[in-house]
């Protein structure tokens, strides 16, 4: 029996002395589970305000400024060719010549018609037309003159009885038809003028023929295309060759309904092209359409820019920067300071020992600043860079961000 009760106080110790246990590593857990953890270190910046020049973005294509097709005013079969794509030409330049045989046997032909008529007036070149002085009109009037003469010797011999009565009505006679004959030589003489100014416009309309068979530039530019070759027969209103200038270039810009009270003749603009990545082209606008097109609710703007260099090309896509008038606030913050997820972007204001997330609206990028809009006041400190390590009510520790 002793040997006994000796066992059952060892169980009871042994089992105090694990309670025991048990209760101090208990003790040891839970004050673990309480220990606060250290702040995060975040550097801020302040919510700065400043003038800025502000910018419409909208966008566009090149389009030559003027683009010419072509086409041949005669018929005929083509002699010469002295450009080729891609040909720098002055206006008036010789793009085609069309052979001038036909044409030019047709302006020898009227001119020799017209010179036919003008002997037959007696007129000069140059020498103003008066009827008087056909030679047609003057020999009527000299025989004229003559009847009327014999008339009144006539009349008076009559009245001394010297002649008879058959002679003075013979003499009459003759007078009136020296009249008709003076009256029918002015109005030959008259058609014949109108006959010369006749011939005369066959002789411009030959001399024209001749001169449509030289097809000229209608402008300085490049040529784009040329569709005929030597030994080539063309007909009236055949394509010849395409001339375009781009010096300068127009930029046709599509305007959204919203921006259109942001526009005015004469803005400056700046362009871009994928094809000069970081590069910009100025530009003005000279032409604001008076009405939206309706099938975009958008605004047709049309801007000239210089391309003395041609690095600008017709149908390049352009991103235009529209300025806008001078002297707008704006609150700019460092572009790392916000935070957009899911088309959603935030800021995170210090507020003492804790940040605060705040929902912003953004503007443009300002160099390495945000433009914000909505959603910050002047002054406000946020986080420089939160880089996704912070959250709404998180206690950190602020550092100001050196400049």
């Amino acid at each position: 029996m002793k040997v006994h009760s000796g066992y059952l106080l060892s169980g009871v110790l042994v089992a105090a002395l694990g309670v025991s246990a048990a209760g101090c590593g208990g003790g040891a857990t839970t004050v673990k589970a309480e220990a606060k953890p250290e702040p995060i270190v975040v550097e801020t910046a302040r919510v700065e305000s400043r003038t800025i020049d502000r910018y419409l973005r909208v966008t566009g294509s090149l389009v030559a400024d003027e683009q010419a097709e072509v086409s041949a005013e005669a018929p005929g079969r083509v002699i010469a060719v002295p450009v080729e794509r891609g040909s720098h030409v002055a206006q008036g330049a010789v793009l085609a010549r069309i052979s001038p045989t036909e044409t030019s046997a047709q302006l020898l032909e009227a001119e020799a018609n017209a010179a036919q008529i003008e002997a037959r007036l007696g007129l000069s070149p140059g020498q103003p037309f008066d009827p008087k002085r056909v030679p047609d009109v003057m020999n009527a009037k000299a025989s004229l003159d003559l009847a009327v003469a014999e008339f009144s010797r006539i009349k008076s011999l009559l009245d001394q009885k010297v002649v008879s009565q058959s002679e003075y009505d013979q003499r009459r006679a003759q007078v009136d038809v020296a009249e008709q004959q003076f009256q029918m030589a002015q109005n030959v003489a008259g058609q014949s003028y109108r006959s010369l100014q006749a011939a005369r416009a066959r002789i411009e309309l030959a001399r024209k023929a001749v001169s449509d068979t030289t097809i000229r530039a209608p402008f300085a530019g490049l040529v784009a295309e040329r569709v005929v070759s030597v030994g080539d027969y063309v007909t009236r209103g055949a394509h010849v060759a395409t001339v375009v200038r781009i010096d300068p270039l127009r930029v046709e810009l599509t305007v959204p309904e919203q921006a259109i009270s942001l526009i005015k003749d004469g803005q400056a603009v700046q362009i871009a092209v994928d094809a000069y990545p970081g590069e910009t082209f100025a530009a003005r606008i000279r032409y604001v359409s008076p009405s939206l097109r309706t099938d975009q609710r958008a605004l047709t703007v049309e801007a000239v820019a210089p391309n003395a260099d041609g690095r600008l090309k017709p149908g390049l896509f352009a991103t235009a920067s529209i300025q806008q008038p001078a002297g707008a606030e704006a609150l700019l913050v460092p572009a790392a300071a916000v935070e957009t997820i899911a088309g959603t972007s935030r800021v995170y204001v210090i507020k003492g020992d804790k940040v605060e997330e705040r929902i912003v609206t953004l503007g443009g990028p300002i160099g390495k600043q945000l433009e914000i809009t909505s959603g910050l006041v002047k002054d406000e400190t946020v986080a420089a860079a939160p880089k996704g390590r912070l959250s709404d009510g998180l206690d950190i520790r602020a550092r100001t961000l050196a400049n």
